[in-house]
């Protein structure tokens, strides 16, 4: 099953067909004029939620450049660009703030009169194994501030990248609006001998008749084109179809280049250290605050180990502490291969704790291990689609909002979920929907069983090329992240910082976290779990 009839002009954004086959004119949700996306136009959202999905969006706006396109010679050029640390040589102690300017130039070494590049930054002491990320201001001039708290003593070092350059972050947001078939998938249907395998997708374009495999309980839309002789109730598998190519043109490809302005350091015009003197006296009010997914930063490293700002992390550097902690517990993992992760972790790192083969595909799951010894049960389950793994049994194909609700919870219930890599090709309203499902589950859940803990992992930053870019930029991750802090803030649930995890680190930005990174995490998870008693 080929995309190739996927050309230009069937699926310019602005007509795909909705539900009921009415073509939609353009539709205002924020400010901004939007082209309608399929069922998310006809979403019939209470008061309520429309306000709430009203002000995630206008949260996450973005600044745009001047009208008219931009040459590429006039776009953010990381190598004319530079920083300055203010004040860098004034007496500087644990607790104080940092404050760096940082100034973007054009190809030519002329001044950027406006915003909206995308940067990334931290502080960090390599032979301390220390780290922690930046909170950075937008000027909408061309300027940027970004602001550290030192939290360690030693000198300390300002690293700052441009991830993407404005010019290239409005073809991202096109292409979020525009291209939402991006990443397409594939469902096959079987019956007796034969089989039919057909295309899928949140929406697709109008025209040929479709299977409606929408949820029943939580209303997530899903649809692939009907096979030609089977029935929709045929369908055994689902999986990732593949990513379009040729989505730029020549123009736009010269803003996502490797080694030119993807993830680019910005060197400093000055010095880009700083001295930081001990602290006189040990303040411990430092830690006692209410968790807020918000705050910045929400902790650093330090020789290598995570120390979080609002809850004492301990280190769980035996495989006996886990099975200590985990004693008598049911921990469900919910969501994409970052979670899956934990899984594995656990798994090898705990001896007792031995996976029973459920004969799941490898990577795709549902995989269980068990410690009878200790009656500790461990299972992970992918989210529901869109998810690009290889092939997933449609008997297996779960939304995690309707596996929480056959959940009875209690204090010997944990469950964590991570969910957004796979909702970075979709207009945002998607992830709000999921969202929205799954904090009614777990609000629910909670109110049934208050012991229940529930822990959130956030996303995380990686790798970067031209291609993946488009279709996972650290830039939709971070747009669908301070959409999920938002959402759920206010709600009893846990969060392990992953995004600042890896952005404070010192290896390489990678979509799988190294295992060290992972370690932190799961000290992070089980600190929630087993707190120490104080």
């Amino acid at each position: 099953f080929s995309p190739q009839h996927l050309d230009d002009d069937t699926v310019s954004g602005s007509n795909w067909i909705t539900e009921n086959n009415v073509q939609h004119s353009l539709s205002q949700t924020t400010k901004t004029t939007r082209k309608p996306y399929c069922g998310y136009v006809q979403q019939t959202l209470s008061k309520r939620e429309q306000a709430e999905q009203e002000s995630l969006l206008a949260a996450i706006q973005w600044p745009k450049p001047p009208d008219g396109k931009i040459a590429f010679a006039q776009s953010t050029d990381p190598t004319h660009s530079d920083f300055v640390i203010v004040k860098p040589s004034r007496f500087f102690k644990v607790g104080d703030q940092l404050e760096v300017l940082v100034r973007m130039k054009d190809f030519q070494g002329k001044p950027k009169q406006y915003g909206g590049d995308y940067l990334q930054a931290r502080i960090h002491s390599p032979v301390l194994k220390a780290g922690a990320a930046g909170r950075i201001v937008d000027c909408h001039n061309g300027l940027y501030k970004v602001f550290f708290t030192l939290l360690w003593p030693g000198e300390v070092k300002v690293s700052v990248s441009l991830v993407h350059p404005s010019e290239a972050i409005q073809v991202l947001l096109r292409l979020r609006e525009e291209r939402p078939d991006r990443v397409y998938f594939k469902s096959s249907f079987k019956s007796g001998r034969y089989s039919e395998t057909t295309e899928c997708n949140v929406c697709l374009p109008g025209g040929l008749p479709v299977c409606n495999f929408t949820d029943l309980y939580t209303g997530e839309p899903w649809f692939c084109y009907k096979p030609r002789k089977l029935s929709c109730a045929s369908r055994i598998s689902h999986a990732k179809g593949g990513y379009l190519k040729g989505l730029l043109t020549q123009e736009e490809s010269l803003f996502f280049q490797s080694d030119v302005n993807i993830k680019r350091p910005i060197l400093s015009s000055g010095p880009d250290s700083v001295i930081v003197k001990p602290q006189a006296f040990t303040d411990s009010s430092s830690m006692d605050r209410a968790e807020d997914p918000t705050a910045s930063p929400s902790g650093y490293y330090y020789e290598d180990q995570w120390r979080s700002r609002t809850h004492w992390i301990h280190n769980f550097n035996k495989s006996d502490d886990i099975t200590e902690c985990l004693q008598g517990k049911v921990i469900h993992l919910f969501g994409d291969s970052t979670i899956r992760q934990w899984f594995e972790y656990l798994t090898a790192f705990v001896p007792d704790l031995v996976e029973f083969n459920l004969g799941s595909p490898k990577n795709v799951g549902p995989f269980m291990s068990v410690d009878l010894k200790h009656n500790i049960l461990l299972k992970f389950r992918c989210h529901g689609p869109p998810i690009r793994f290889s092939t997933v049994f449609s008997s297996e194909l779960r939304y995690i909002a309707n596996e929480l609700n056959g959940i009875v919870g209690g204090r010997n219930t944990v469950i964590a979920i991570t969910i957004w890599s796979h909702f970075s090709t979709f207009p945002v309203e998607v992830y709000i929907r999921r969202l929205r499902n799954i904090r009614r589950a777990i609000v629910q859940l909670l109110d049934r069983s208050p012991k229940t803990l529930v822990v959130i992992r956030t996303a995380n930053v990686q790798e970067l090329g031209p291609e993946v870019s488009l279709f996972n930029s650290d830039w939709y991750s971070f747009q669908l992240d301070s959409v999920m802090r938002k959402m759920f803030s206010g709600i009893a649930v846990h969060f392990v910082d992953a995004w600042e995890m890896s952005v404070a680190h010192y290896l390489p930005h990678n979509l799988h976290p190294n295992e060290i990174i992972v370690k932190n995490q799961i000290d992070a998870f089980l600190s929630y779990v087993c707190p120490l008693q104080t």
